[in-house]
């Protein structure tokens, strides 16, 4: 299955290595065949199950944990002090899915810089966004962090939208990172260096103080 976002650049690829082909240009038509065959890989979008208990949050993220602990001051929204990275690779799944059940209850984008996803400067200038979900196990921030190879954010839903855990949120194109904010009381599941997926593993505990 294919991220809705991904035809134009598929279609676009593909058309481009017929014409080259059809002119006789090869290494023009290997090329745009090359990049027709990384935008299919790009944006895959595979279905996720989640059998978890109701109070845990699953990774709104497919990649590496890079950060686990304590948000920088600055970064974190009100009563949500708890952060946990994670960085998506151009190799990873970059389909964002909800966490929890819940309701959207604030959203807010800001256009920003082009520093690489994985740096910590990143939470606080790149263009980003940041959505506050609450539901029956809590509530949780999300923001979604471009990177630098491509900005563009795609967020599918507006206030008062209601999700269940596993469903699609949005995607970030071509090298980015999710910040999960959690409650103080909140029990993280996950380690630095950890490999999660989007909508299946666990993160973190809601309430387990």
């Amino acid at each position: 299955m294919i991220a809705p976002e991904g035809w134009p650049f598929v279609l676009i690829s593909l058309c481009a290595a017929a014409a080259a082909g059809a002119l006789g240009w090869l290494p023009l038509a290997v090329a745009f065949t090359a990049c027709c065959a990384f935008c299919l890989f790009f944006f895959r979008d595979p279905r996720r199950a989640c059998a978890l208990a109701a109070d845990i949050a699953c990774s709104p993220a497919d990649g590496k944990v890079i950060a686990c602990g304590a948000a920088p001051e600055g970064t974190a929204p009100d009563g949500l002090p708890i952060r946990v990275s994670v960085f998506m690779s151009v190799f990873s799944v970059h389909v964002n899915r909800a966490p929890i059940n819940a309701t959207l209850v604030d959203y807010r984008y800001n256009p920003g810089r082009t520093l690489a996803a994985y740096s910590d400067k990143a939470s606080l200038v790149n263009e980003q966004n940041l959505s506050l979900w609450e539901g029956p196990a809590g509530r949780i921030g999300l923001k979604q962090i471009a990177g630098v190879i491509a900005r563009r954010i795609v967020f599918d839903h507006e206030p008062g939208a209601a999700v269940r855990r596993g469903d699609r949120i949005g995607l970030i194109r071509f090298g980015s990172r999710v910040d999960v904010f959690l409650p103080a009381d909140a029990e993280v599941l996950v380690g630095v260096g950890d490999r999660v997926r989007a909508g299946s593993s666990p993160l973190a505990r809601l309430g387990a103080a």
